[in-house]
C-alpha cells in the first residue's frame, strides 16, 4: 500500500493566484501530500515577505520544495519567462494546474452614480483574467512538455455565473465563459492526458468575495440556506481539489463539481 501522506512526491502543482483564499488553502494541502507547488501571485513587497515566510515554513514541515513567483500570470511575456525558468528539469511533472486568479471589475452594466459603468474593455479584461488565461496557460505548458501523463486542470466557478449578484456582471462572464471553456478542453485536450474540471464553491469569505458589494449579504443568505449550517471554508475547497488529484479521480473529466455542503440544493 503506498503512503497516501506523500503520494504526490516528485510531482509539481502550478497554481496560479495563490497568495490567499482557495489558493493559499491548496498550497497548504497539497504541501501536506508531498506536491511541490510553484506559485504565482501579485503582492507588494510588505505583503510578499510575510507570504515567503508562510510559505518557507509549510516547505520545511512538509520536506517539499515551494517556488514562490510574485509576477503578473496574466502578462503573455511573464509567462513565457517564467515557463523558461521553471521548466529545467521539470519536464512531465507538473500534476496539477489550479487557475484560481481573482481580478475583475465590479461595476454595474450602467452608470450608477459615482460608480461608473462597465466598459467592453473592463469586461475584455475581467474575462481574460478569470477565465481565458487558463487556455494560454495550459497551451504553454503542453508546448513545453511540462504536465504529467495524467494530469489535472481544475477551475474555480461560482454561483454568480447563473445568478443575479450587485455588480457581478463582468465576474459572471467571466465565469459563463470558464464553464464553456472547461467542456472543450476536457473534450480536446483528454487526448494528452489531461483532465480538465471546475469546482462550484458556496460563498467563502475571502479577500474576493470581500470585494463584492453588499458581500456580507451573500454570506448571510448562505448561511441561512445552507443545510449544513455553516459557509464554505477555503480548506473544503482544497480538500476536493486534492481528491481531483489523486489516480482514483482520473475518470472525472469536464464536471462542474459542487463544495458547498449543498447550499445549492436550496
Amino acid at each position: 500500500m503506498h503512503n497516501t501522506q506523500k503520494q504526490f512526491s516528485g510531482n509539481w502543482a502550478l497554481i496560479l493566484g495563490g497568495s490567499s483564499g482557495f489558493g493559499f488553502a491548496t498550497v497548504e494541502k497539497l504541501a501536506l501530500h508531498g506536491m511541490n507547488i510553484a506559485v504565482l501571485y501579485r503582492e507588494t513587497a510588505a505583503a510578499e515577505r510575510e507570504l515567503k515566510q508562510k510559505f518557507t515554513q509549510i516547505a520545511a514541515a512538509n520536506e517539499v520544495t515551494i517556488s514562490p513567483f510574485n509576477i503578473n500570470a496574466l502578462d503573455a511575456t511573464a509567462r513565457i519567462a517564467f515557463i523558461e525558468q521553471f521548466t529545467k528539469d521539470k519536464k512531465h511533472s507538473v500534476k496539477l494546474l489550479l487557475h484560481s486568479i481573482a481580478r475583475g471589475n465590479l461595476k454595474p452594466l450602467v452608470n450608477d452614480g459615482d460608480k461608473g459603468a462597465l466598459t467592453q474593455e473592463d469586461i475584455q479584461l475581467t474575462t481574460y483574467a478569470m477565465a481565458t488565461s487558463l487556455l494560454d496557460w495550459t497551451k504553454d505548458l503542453l508546448a513545453a512538455d511540462l504536465f504529467h501523463a495524467d494530469g489535472r486542470i481544475i477551475g474555480l466557478t461560482s454561483e454568480g455565473s447563473t445568478k443575479y449578484w450587485e455588480g457581478y456582471a463582468a465576474v459572471s462572464i467571466a465565469k459563463a465563459s470558464l464553464e464553456s471553456l472547461t467542456t472543450y478542453m476536457a473534450v480536446e485536450l483528454t487526448k494528452f492526458g489531461l483532465k480538465t474540471n471546475l469546482i462550484q464553491a458556496g460563498v467563502t469569505e475571502t479577500p474576493s468575495l470581500k470585494r463584492i458589494p453588499d458581500s456580507e449579504k451573500l454570506i448571510a443568505h448562505a448561511l441561512a440556506r445552507n443545510p449544513s449550517g455553516r459557509i464554505t471554508t477555503p480548506q473544503d475547497v482544497a480538500n476536493v481539489i486534492y481528491l481531483l488529484c489523486t489516480d482514483e479521480a482520473a475518470w472525472i473529466n469536464g464536471s462542474v463539481i459542487h463544495v458547498d455542503g449543498g447550499e445549492h440544493c436550496r
